[in-house]
């Protein structure tokens, strides 16, 4: 396998991986999901619960991969590639790529949505919301074919920029809770369990990133500890962060409105501190929302690129401009995220993001499905294992594996049925890239 040679002045450490982890999962998803999430009342609230102790099971399947499979790129694609062989590497990369470019699509909608602060017209004219959106998708796109530090810089800023709206909603606002807004906890007329299933699975999308820091492996500096470490800690401050934030943004807008919210943290703001306050943290969002476009699209380029390198993508994409970016592979896929926000954004704002989120999260749950048995299998496979760490191992795998297969059958049957079809339509590429190897020799005749 393929793996460049890292300069090692340049590798990333504790804190510049946590805040990749960080950084990737405080994107666009906690800041609009509370408008998503009205319609099913304050028992969404389970919902984050449930989907914050998978997202922890998942971090813990990827610390333990990234010991057991130490230093090389590519996170979910090369442990599966490792453990089941290059179909299934293929497949997760594929699939990765999808929730990539569904994952921007989904982002660029969000910031467009919060733009409407300062912009109103966006809200109410499609056509304009969408040249806005096809706009920022490729100024970042240029961003980030100009070089990694160029998109370092950028990313690093709003990193730091965007957990202050949230920070100050999740706590200022605990102090304007209204009960009331909670009350009937189950609004969306199913039962508890389809309810909170339905909530999980749309606030995993909030999650996804978490294993962002096993991706870029080969240049993080003492892999086997920086990554484990940058991995849970980076997940438990983003849950933190997250459950008080949407409480206190459930607890001060009536849940009727919160539905029809283009900008719910800052409606938030809003009704405590004033009109001044909405554009403040509208303001936030919009940085923050920016930096994680950024920071996608300059891993859209990374997951294609490494199964490029193993002939698993096609040449195209392991393509390096004279600035050392997979500059083509980039822009192949902002033509696919602005696709997909052209086909969608007739839906609406809400509906077209609550869409793109859930293709998104069904898409990552292949890679996630396939990294937890690969953590089972390596396992077994370890005769030096004590009993105990196995025992542990298999469980953490298991969970993470049932949560997995749980929230993909909460995604909806629209959103498995097209993502199904768009894992499927993989396979040709696959069969067109081995179609010049040779197999092995076939079984002899009976």
């Amino acid at each position: 396998m393929e793996q460049p040679q890292p300069d090692t002045q340049r590798k990333l450490g504790l804190w510049m991986s946590m805040a990749l982890v960080v950084g990737n999962m405080i994107g666009s998803g906690v800041f609009f999901l509370p408008a998503s999430l009205g319609a099913y009342g304050g028992i969404s609230i389970m919902g984050w619960i449930f989907s914050a102790i998978g997202a922890l099971f998942l971090a813990l399947v990827f610390s333990k991969l990234s010991r057991e499979i130490p230093g090389l790129s590519g996170g979910p694609y090369v442990y599966t590639r490792a453990e089941f062989g290059e179909f299934a590497g293929f497949l997760v990369a594929w699939g990765y790529w999808i929730s990539i470019w569904c994952t921007n699509a989904g982002i660029a909608v969000a910031l467009v949505s919060y733009l409407s602060v300062f912009i109103p017209v966006l809200a109410v004219d499609p056509l304009l919301a969408v040249l806005v959106g096809l706009g920022l998708i490729w100024l970042l796109t240029w961003v980030n074919t100009r070089g990694v530090q160029a998109a370092g810089k950028m990313q690093l800023i709003t990193t730091i920029l965007k957990i202050l709206p949230l920070l100050i909603i999740a706590v200022g606002g605990l102090f304007y809770l209204d009960p009331g807004n909670f009350v009937p906890f189950n609004l969306s007329g199913e039962s508890g369990f389809s309810a909170v299933t339905a909530t999980a699975t749309l606030t995993l999308f909030a999650f996804l990133g978490l294993e962002c820091a096993t991706i870029p492996a080969g240049d993080v500096e003492d892999p086997e500890n920086t990554i484990p470490k940058a991995t849970m800690w980076g997940t438990v401050i983003t849950i933190i962060i997250y459950i008080l934030g949407t409480v206190a943004v459930m607890g001060i807008i009536p849940p009727q409105d919160l539905q029809t919210s283009s900008a719910p943290f800052a409606d938030a703001a809003a009704r405590i501190w004033g009109n001044g306050a909405r554009e403040l943290i509208a303001a936030g969002v919009i940085i923050s929302t920016f930096g994680a476009l950024n920071g996608w699209i300059l891993i859209q380029g990374q997951i294609p690129m490494a199964a490029a390198r193993d002939r698993l993508f096609p040449p195209i994409f392991k393509k390096e401009n004279r600035r050392g970016m997979p500059a083509v592979g980039i822009a192949i896929s902002s033509i696919l995220v602005s696709i997909l926000m052209i086909m969608n954004f007739t839906k609406g704002l809400a509906e077209a993001f609550k869409f793109m989120i859930l293709l998104s999260t069904l898409t990552v749950l292949i890679p996630y499905i396939f990294s937890a048995a690969a953590l089972s299998l390596i396992s077994f496979r370890n005769k030096k294992l004590s009993k105990k760490k196995l025992l542990v191992n298999i469980i953490a795998a298991s969970i993470a594996f049932g949560f997995s297969l749980w929230a993909m059958a909460g995604s909806g049957q629209e959103t498995v049925y097209w993502g199904f079809i768009l894992l499927m339509a993989g396979i040709p590429f696959y069969v067109w890239l081995k179609k010049g190897e040779k197999t092995a020799d076939p079984p002899p005749e009976h």
